[in-house]
């Protein structure tokens, strides 16, 4: 049986436990978000940073996807506390140059924390480290050209590379970045999506035939119910919490469907208003379901059969008939497959009472304004697509698509996650994109679908990759399987990452391995004497400008749209179709060029000029479904469960609140109660007792799919509130724990919602 432990050594960090909080933000939200700022720069640089921030000539921000209001702003803080620690990190005058390299062998750093390398600082110049290296050296950009084409015209394939992305990248770099990649030849573009909510745009794309949400924020604020799926926005997309507001002031009723009372679900303390000043509070879930990990697709087949139970006695008061004959297909085997459950098994499945599922499918009864959202608590797991896709069964039957303050809301995590997908950034291209290419540049695409990013760990792996570039990201931290993955980045000649800060995927890499610094959404970008802005696309297929306004902190940094066409020039040489010189010199001819190969994007340079940005097309916003079908379809998938033996339970993997994806911004969880620590297990009090361990208890968490043994030493119990047999961890520091083979249907995203584990005594003392 093949090992797989963690790659650094375990060191507790002096663990302290409070009450979870009851109410999200306010003032100690306001306390935490200067603190981080401050430590990172000083008051003047901060100042400007924040007055410009989210703000419609101003930047935006490096975090979530969470879009900015169509109207007023406010003028002192359109920001989160969130925002303001991602801003914190990514414009810190903190910076390493080559003495700090000089000084720290990869080995060295390689033995600190997640959180003690994000730490260290902005990358100040191009690094290089040469095969059998122990340090990283400064090299010229010229040479890390040089090196970078040597290596990728030495492949027998164009295949034999992976391009991967982050969701940090602008609209202008991804563009380029997937123009280079298919010119040279390949469609191996993994991308952050594959790990997040790839299985939103698969199961939206089947049903809607779109795979991007279909509401605005002016329909939250409209919306009669509001249903939250496995969503923490209290940490991950704080800025939610004042549309919620906003939509409780108009009326809606929010339900809450999570295995953890999360405290940005329950109460919120708006601290740009005198009430949330004077701490009055908004209680924002009016029905928390806390449902059993994957239980979701039980509960809303529950909340369905409750809903035609009722249609069946008063036809036509309760579902939308006329919307489903007109739009839909599929309904009458739905409603075949419905009938076939009894709500005493669904109840059991899901963990949540009759009495409950009843509350809530009386809530959803006689209203049609229901919006939907999720996020990753539903996207990774086996059955992410269908769970999804049983959401839209959901709205279909009450016409709630498609019509204002209705329809589906899956909540991007990255800020620009989405613009990338929209910018051709996709291992399976539509035929229509590359024809496009084709007929623009005048070279042909390749036609082949190329690697995901579980696909391009095992090709890395099994050595049929063997040159990785990521344009952005923390990728070693980001995916599964960390022993397996770390394996399979060093089976590689070349690992090359374009970054703001040092990560651990610098310090696991490639024989050879370059670090290419970028400017970050904050830096000022000069190009011929002209400032330059990009654009990003938020959750709600908004298109704005951005643009930095702080001196960067080194003169050798360059912007990634620069990065890219330079790098195009050494690997392409003088046989490239595209004008890579012109996109160097001025951003709106990268933007002149988007605008003739992507479609919604007519008059591009002239409308995202405009304050605000413009909204892209979206057919399923308007009620026009562009599926196989030429309507929305309803979906027929089974309720699944996952057995487990006595010794066994499941486990999903979180965020703490001082965290943004990979990004470490401190060791406290506030709101659940958790300070100066990362390395806790979140477990029932009945299953503590019953297995014989006790709170506080130091153990190691064990999974074993695939004849492996993965192991995550040393993690100390917190008793929680969780369902039983359900346990939570944050990541990355389980990420060892989640099996690359355990992925999502049809979306092959990594199934880390749903970890099988055993907890076993630790010899590891605190």
């Amino acid at each position: 049986m093949a090992l797989h432990t963690e790659l650094t050594p375990v060191r507790f960090t002096g663990l302290k436990l409070t009450k979870p909080a009851t109410v999200a933000a306010g003032v100690p939200g306001v306390v935490s978000s200067m603190k981080h700022v401050l430590e990172a720069m000083n008051a003047f640089r901060a100042v400007k940073a924040l007055l410009e921030l989210n703000q419609k000539d101003g930047f935006d921000c490096p975090g979530c996807a969470w879009p900015d209001p169509d109207d007023e702003r406010s003028p002192i803080a359109e920001y989160c506390e969130n925002g303001a620690k991602a801003i914190a990190e990514e414009a810190t005058t903190r910076k390493l140059d080559p003495a700090f390299f000089a000084a720290n062998s990869i080995a060295s750093l390689g033995a600190l924390s997640d959180y003690e390398i994000g730490k260290k600082g902005r990358i100040a110049q191009p690094m290089y480290l040469a095969p059998g290296a122990t340090h990283y050296t400064p090299v010229s950009w010229e040479e890390a050209y040089r090196t970078i084409a040597g290596q990728l015209q030495q492949l027998s394939t164009p295949d034999e590379a992976v391009f991967y992305t982050s969701g940090r990248t602008s609209n202008e770099a991804a563009f380029l970045y997937q123009l280079m990649v298919r010119e040279y030849g390949t469609n191996n573009l993994p991308d952050c999506s594959n790990m997040c909510h790839e299985s939103s745009g698969v199961a939206l794309g089947e049903a809607v035939g779109i795979g991007k949400g279909s509401v605005t924020l002016e329909d939250v604020h409209q919306a009669e119910v509001i249903v939250i799926l496995g969503q923490n926005p209290g940490t991950n997309h704080p800025r939610m919490l004042t549309a919620l507001q906003k939509a409780k002031a108009n009326g809606a009723t929010i339900i809450a469907v999570n295995p953890l009372k999360e405290t940005g679900l329950l109460n919120f303390l708006n601290p740009q208003t005198v009430k949330g000043i004077l701490q009055v509070k908004t209680h924002l879930t009016d029905i928390f379901l806390q449902v059993k990990i994957n239980g979701d697709m039980a509960l809303l087949k529950a909340l369905a059969l409750l809903l035609l139970e009722e249609e069946e006695k008063n036809p036509g008061t309760v579902f939308d008939q006329s919307f489903i004959g007109n739009n839909t297909t599929g309904y009458d085997e739905y409603i075949t497959h419905l009938r076939q459950h009894r709500l005493s098994d669904l109840s059991a499945a899901c963990g949540i009472t009759e009495e409950q599922l009843r509350q809530a499918a009386a809530a959803l009864m006689h209203k049609q304004k229901i919006i939907a959202c999720w996020a990753m608590g539903l996207t990774q797991h086996k059955n992410a697509v269908d769970t999804i896709r049983e959401i839209v069964n959901l709205l279909l039957l009450k016409g709630s698509i498609g019509k204002p303050g209705a329809g589906t809301c899956p909540v991007r995590g990255h800020s620009n996650v989405q613009g990338d997908r929209t910018m051709g950034i996709y291992e399976k291209p539509a035929n229509a994109l590359l024809q496009k290419l084709e007929t623009v540049y005048g070279f042909k695409p390749p036609y082949k679908h190329g690697y995901d990013v579980v696909d391009a760990i095992h090709a890395m792996h099994r050595g049929d990759a063997k040159v990785f570039i990521a344009m952005g990201g923390n990728f070693l931290s980001a995916t599964p399987d960390t022993a397996y993955t770390a394996q399979a980045l060093r089976n590689c000649r070349l690992t090359v990452h374009v970054s703001t800060k040092l990560n651990r995927s610098h310090l696991v890499h490639g024989r050879e391995a370059l670090i290419l610094p970028c400017f970050g959404r904050s830096d000022k970008d000069i190009q011929q004497q002209q400032a330059q802005f990009v654009t990003c696309e938020n959750s709600m297929g908004v298109v704005q400008m951005s643009k930095g306004n702080l001196h960067p902190i080194s003169e050798h940094l360059k912007s990634e749209p620069v990065i890219v066409c330079e790098m195009a020039q050494a690997i392409l040489g003088t046989q490239s179709k595209v004008p890579w010189q012109q996109y160097t010199q001025h951003y709106d001819h990268i933007r002149d060029a988007i605008e003739k190969v992507i479609p919604g994007f007519d008059d591009y340079n002239k409308r995202v000029r405009h304050p605000g940005g413009f909204y892209l097309p979206n057919g399923s916003r308007t009620g026009q479904f562009n599926t196989n079908t030429g309507k929305a379809n309803f979906n027929v998938a089974p309720v699944t469960e996952m057995p487990l033996r006595p010794e066994e339970y499941l486990m999903m993997t979180i965020r703490s609140h001082d965290q943004f994806n990979t990004t470490i911004y401190g060791l406290d969880d506030r709101y659940r109660g958790v300070h100066h620590e990362r390395r806790v297990i979140f477990m029932n009090q009945e299953d503590i007792a019953r297995a014989g361990f006790t709170a506080g208890q130091v153990v190691d968490l064990y999974n074993y799919h695939g004849q492996t043994e993965r192991v995550a030493p040393g993690f100390i119990i917190v008793a929680y509130d969780i369902p039983a047999r359900c346990t939570a961890t944050y990541f990355p520091e389980t990420n060892v724990l989640v099996p690359v083979g355990t992925v999502a249907d049809k979306s092959n995203t990594p199934a880390s919602k749903s970890v099988i584990i055993q907890i076993k005594s630790s010899t590891i003392k605190r």
